[in-house]
């Protein structure tokens, strides 16, 4: 039997499947080491792509496996760069998170060792 809105739009409901829902968060986690948090993960892959000087990852509400981050980031690449170029740099390096456990980003800043 199709429900009101599947009727409207002429498709079918899937049945909820457990091994189906855990294999998707599964594909969602990060491939780093099992010991290793998000917010470790992230900070080390930020320090290593941008030879960082300084790099604060915090997770909301502390929590280090949260799905929404902070950054803090003093890098000497970010020299001459507009502050979008800065954040695209960082984005770059946790891309795969991005793509998993990190839902967002809430805030980031981005500095020169000049403006720290």
């Amino acid at each position: 039997m199709l429900s009101a809105t599947a009727r409207a739009f002429g498709t079918r409901a899937l049945p909820f499947c457990r091994t189906t829902a855990r294999r998707s968060f599964a594909r969602g986690m990060s491939t780093s080491e099992p010991d290793t948090s998000v917010v470790d993960t992230c900070q080390q892959k930020i320090k290593a792509a941008l030879d960082a000087d300084d790099v604060k990852v915090t997770g909301a509400y502390d929590d280090p496996n949260g799905s929404h981050i902070s950054i803090e980031v003093v890098s000497s690449k970010f020299e001459g760069k507009r502050p979008v170029q800065r954040q695209q740099l960082v984005y770059k390096a946790i891309w795969e998170e991005l793509q998993g456990p990190v839902h967002a980003v809430d805030a980031m800043i981005c500095k020169t060792p000049d403006e720290a």
